[in-house]
C-alpha cells in the first residue's frame, strides 16, 4: 500500500498523520484476515511482483517463513545486536542497485568493500538461514527474501512490529563497490531527502526509516566533524545539547593519528538494541548523535512527523511497517528475471561447490 505524499504546512501533518494511521490500520488489518487474493489487490499499487505468503501460494517451501523465523530466534537468544546489523544490510543492499541481495556477494570489489559499507555484520545469519532452506526446499528462496524477512523478525524481537511482508524476490548476479553511493551521515536534511527521492521514497518514509537508529552503534569516525570541527569552523555543531557533546567528547576524542583506535558509541543510548520511539525524543532536545538523525528537526514536514512519533509508539510502527515494505521493494527482480542462489555469497555460475 502506498500512501502519496502531499505538499503540507507543519500545522496540517499532525492529522493527514492521524489519516495514514487509519489506512494503515485497514492495510494491516486486510493483511491479517482477507484472502490472499483480496490482499494482493489491496496492495497492487506497488506494481512489483511480490505478494504475501509467496511459497505457500507456489507450495514450493511452505513452511519458508517459519524457519526463517526459528533461526533468528536462535541467534538473537545469543546476540541481540543482530537486528541492527540487519537493519543496516537490507538498507545498503536495496538503496545501491535494489533489493537483490547484491550486498551479500563475496569478492575483491563487491559492494561489501566499499568504505561505506565498512563494518557491516549480520553476514552469518543469513549464511545459516540459507542452509537450513537449502536442506528442506533446495533452489526455492531467495537470498533476497532470506533479508528481507530475517530482518523483520529481529525488529520484531527487539520489540518492533512484525510486520506482513511481500515475498517474490529473485537474487542479482553481480556486485561492484563502484555502484556503492550510500551518503554520508554528515548531511543536512534536504540532502537526505533527496536521497530517498531518488530511490521512490518520500518524506514520511525518510523520518520513518531513519527511526531505524533508535538501536545499534557507529564508529566515532563519523560524528567527529560535530563534536570538533563543524562544517570547517574549527568548533562543535551548535545544535548539540552541551552537556551531551561533552559526554561524546569523552567517547570520541579527536583523532590525531593513523591506526588511532576507532570506538564504537550507541545511536541512541537510551534504548542500545531495543526498538523505541526514544530516538525522536533525543532528535527534539538536540541529543542525536548523527547529523542526518539531527536534521530532522529542522524541517517542517520531518519535524511534524518526529514530534507525533515521539508522543505515539503506536504511529511509529505502524507507518515503519508500511515503510519497509516500500524500501523492501525498490529495484526488485521478480519472474525470470535474476535467479535463486544456492549460495547467498556466490552466484550459481561462481559457486565453488557447484550449482
Amino acid at each position: 500500500m502506498m500512501i502519496p505524499m502531499m505538499k503540507v504546512r507543519r500545522a496540517e501533518w499532525v492529522p493527514i498523520v492521524n489519516v495514514l494511521f487509519v489506512l494503515g490500520v485497514v492495510a494491516v488489518c486486510m493483511w491479517m484476515n482477507t484472502s490472499i487474493g483480496s490482499v494482493n489487490a489491496a496492495i497492487t499499487t506497488q506494481r512489483t511482483g511480490l505478494v504475501r505468503k509467496y511459497y505457500k501460494i507456489h507450495e514450493t517451501c511452505p513452511a519458508a517463513e517459519q524457519y526463517v523465523r526459528h533461526e533468528v530466534e536462535i541467534f538473537y537468544k545469543n546476540d541481540s545486536t543482530i537486528t541492527p546489523k540487519l537493519l543496516r544490510l537490507l538498507y545498503s543492499d536495496c538503496f545501491v542497485t535494489g533489493c537483490d541481495a547484491s550486498i551479500l556477494l563475496d569478492g575483491t570489489e563487491s559492494e561489501k568493500t566499499a568504505s561505506q559499507n565498512v563494518g557491516l555484520g549480520g553476514f552469518i545469519v543469513i549464511d545459516k538461514i540459507k542452509e537450513v532452506l537449502e536442506a528442506r526446499c533446495p533452489g526455492v528462496v531467495s537470498c533476497a527474501d532470506i533479508l528481507n524477512l530475517a530482518t523483520r523478525d529481529a525488529v520484531h524481537l527487539a520489540g518492533g512490529p512484525s510486520y506482513p511482508l511481500l515475498l517474490g524476490r529473485r537474487d542479482g548476479f553481480g556486485s561492484s563497490a563502484a555502484t556503492v553511493d550510500l551518503p554520508s551521515p554528515s548531511i543536512s536534511w534536504q540532502t537526505s531527502l533527496a536521497y530517498f527521492k531518488s530511490k521512490g521514497l518520500d518524506v514520511l518514509d525518510m523520518t520513518t526509516l531513519l527511526g531505524a537508529h533508535t538501536m545499534g552503534r557507529t564508529h566515532c569516525h563519523y560524528i567527529l566533524d560535530r563534536l570538533y570541527n563543524y562544517k570547517g569552523s574549527g568548533k562543535a555543531d551548535p545544535s548539540m545539547d552541551k552537556t551531551f557533546l561533552a559526554e561524546m567528547k569523552k567517547k570520541c576524542p579527536p583523532k590525531t593519528g593513523k591506526g588511532q583506535h576507532d570506538p564504537l558509541v550507541f545511536l541512541n543510548p537510551d534504548s542500545q538494541y531495543s526498538f523505541s520511539d526514544s530516538y525522536y525524543s533525543r532528535v527534539l532536545n538536540n541529543l542525536s548523535v548523527l547529523e542526518v538523525d539531527q536534521q530532522l528537526k529542522y524541517g517542517n514536514d520531518t519535524e511534524a512527523i518526529t514530534e507525533d512519533y515521539n508522543v505515539s509508539l503506536l504511529d511509529f510502527k505502524l507507518t515503519f511497517t508500511l515503510s519497509m515494505n516500500r524500501m523492501g521493494s525498490i529495484g526488485v527482480l521478480t519472474g525470470k528475471n535474476g535467479e535463486i542462489r544456492r549460495h547467498c555469497r556466490y552466484t550459481n555460475a561462481n559457486n565453488p561447490n557447484g550449482k
